[in-house]
């Protein structure tokens, strides 16, 4: 008797739960990562000083011009052999994916603190607060409304961009699919649980991130 894509499914569950465990560490670890960096990097920006700026260019564009998957490339393959550092792939994923990140969450950043009206600055500085206290005080809490849905829609970016790293050898949940498509040729089936496993992860935040965008608008 033949199985069906529903026994199939239950059969290979706990092999899926682990795969998309890893899915979501190496994509929860890469959000933080490129949150943080990319809040500091942001920051950066909008400071104004050209060696600082011009620096932050450098690493932008990097990141801009090479795609992520030749990233995970070097970072896997190249950092062995040119400073002999070993990551694991899934290190390795963590840091790419959160660097690369790091970037498009920071020239969010960056736009919704410049699009602040200069006066705030320029009051903030006026009372005697020095930088960390004008960012943390006005500029920040302004700014993040304006910088929210943008960050969430990277975050997206970040968890569906993480089905590359099966291509360093991260058995995530990409992976695991794929050997039991090898041993069962039930391609539908699986494509179609990762399918759903994905929207289910990124449809609810982009509906997040339109809601908020819509409810600061008109507030």
């Amino acid at each position: 008797m033949a199985i069906t894509g529903f026994e199939l499914l239950w059969q290979a569950a706990p092999q899926l739960a682990a795969g998309a465990g890893r899915t979501l560490a190496i994509a929860s670890g890469a959000i933080l990562l490129a949150s943080v960096l990319g809040l500091a990097y942001g920051i950066g920006r909008s400071l104004r000083r050209p060696w600082l700026d011009l620096l932050l260019r450098s690493y932008l564009e990097l990141f801009r011009a090479i795609p992520v998957l030749v990233w995970l490339y070097l970072g896997f393959f190249g950092l062995p052999l040119l400073l002999g550092i070993d990551l694991p792939a899934f290190w390795c994923a963590v840091l790419v994916l959160g660097l690369w990140g790091a970037t498009e969450i920071g020239e969010v950043v960056r736009g919704a603190l410049a699009s602040l009206p200069s006066g705030q600055r320029e009051a903030g500085l006026a009372i005697g607060l020095d930088t960390a206290q004008l960012y943390r005080w006005v500029l920040l809490p302004q700014g993040l409304k304006r910088l929210t849905p943008g960050v969430i829609n990277v975050h997206t970016r970040i968890i569906k961009t993480s089905s590359l790293t099966v291509l360093i050898g991260v058995v995530d949940v990409t992976k695991v699919s794929q050997q039991i498509i090898e041993r069962t040729y039930e391609s539908v089936t699986l494509y179609g649980f990762l399918f759903v496993f994905f929207f289910l992860l990124c449809y609810p935040l982009s509906c997040a991130s339109r809601a908020l965008e819509r409810r600061w608008n008109h507030t």
